[in-house]
């Protein structure tokens, strides 16, 4: 049994309609219930209640912390328990992203978006792989945001490779930002999620976010800059080892990729495959991994990529 003493933070554990104690009770794989402002575990299993005390701990800890959780944060909170020592846990507790200026405080949804935004805060360049929906790129986003609009560094460089289909980006109609906006939508649609209209636009009218496409970093040092490289699978050999090495001083860089979709005529010459693999014990470099287990997508999208991977299986 757990008591909550005030009502307010009770409500926020329990969810709307019990919903996170029904995501608890489905974890555990046994009855939760309220009684006034207690939660009870049914049953005397030493070990589950064990379990449910440090999630409910933790719980009550993160909405002190202004956090809300919902069906995600319960399943990262309970891996984090179950999890030998307890690094996970606190890893959990203290990984948040705070943008000035930004519409919401990030937390991890996951015990491995925990660990990525930890390896990206520690290290100057970081690589993350990972399928459809695990946040990479939207988090990637947010750190980004965050060191800008704290003035660590100057300004927000914003990447992507063009793999075109049966279009050349040259015959499209506009200027290279109009050109490119089919290409860089998902990076806006994550800045326009994480900050308000009159900060997003300030920084644009500042010259704080820079649109580059990878062809046209050759030559450049960037300097002070937070550079996010996405859809870094499509990348060649010669395109990432040339990005890697535009790298200048103060700044920091987040490469994001998903191996599963690769659009390269051959798959096997990927850039980023290359790069991790010839990089994976270069002191400096932090590497995060994603599975479909940290789908925080819709629902669905997590079923979608189990079906796909039994298909190819076969």
């Amino acid at each position: 049994m757990v008591v909550i003493e005030d009502p307010d933070t009770l409500g926020i554990i329990c969810g709307p309609n019990d919903r996170n104690l029904k995501q608890l009770e489905e974890l555990l794989g046994t009855r939760i219930f309220t009684r006034g402002n207690e939660i009870h575990l049914e049953g005397r299993n030493p070990g589950k209640l064990t379990l449910f005390l440090n999630v409910m701990q933790d719980l009550e800890e993160s909405v002190r912390r202004g956090r809300i959780p919902d069906i995600h944060m319960i399943s990262a909170i309970y891996q984090a328990c179950t999890s030998d020592g307890a690094d996970n846990r606190e890893g959990l507790k203290k990984s948040e992203i705070y943008i000035p200026g930004g519409s919401q405080k990030i937390v991890p949804r996951t015990i491995h978006q925990s660990a990525y935004m930890n390896i990206m805060r520690s290290h100057d360049l970081t690589f993350c792989i990972g399928p459809a929906g695990t946040g990479k790129t939207y988090l990637a986003i947010a750190y980004a945001l965050e060191e800008v609009l704290s003035r660590r560094c100057r300004k927000l460089i914003l990447s992507r490779p063009v793999i075109e289909a049966g279009e050349n980006l040259g015959y499209l109609p506009g200027d290279l930002t109009q050109k490119l906006d089919p290409y860089l939508k998902p990076l806006f649609d994550a800045m326009e999620d994480l900050l308000t209209p009159a900060t997003l636009q300030r920084m644009q009218e500042s010259n704080m976010i820079e649109i580059s496409p990878l062809a046209y970093m050759r030559g450049r040092s960037l300097k002070n800059s937070m550079i996010v490289l996405d859809e870094a699978q499509n990348t060649t050999r010669e395109q990432m080892k040339m990005f890697l090495t535009r790298l200048g001083e103060g700044s920091r860089a987040v490469v994001t990729g998903d191996v599963t979709q690769i659009d390269l005529p051959c798959k096997e010459k990927s850039g980023l495959l290359q790069a991790v693999k010839i990089l994976k014990n270069v002191k400096g470099i932090g590497f995060s991994t994603f599975t479909r287990d940290d789908v925080v997508r819709h629902q669905l999208v997590k079923k979608i990529l189990e079906a796909y991977e039994q298909e190819h299986s076969h």
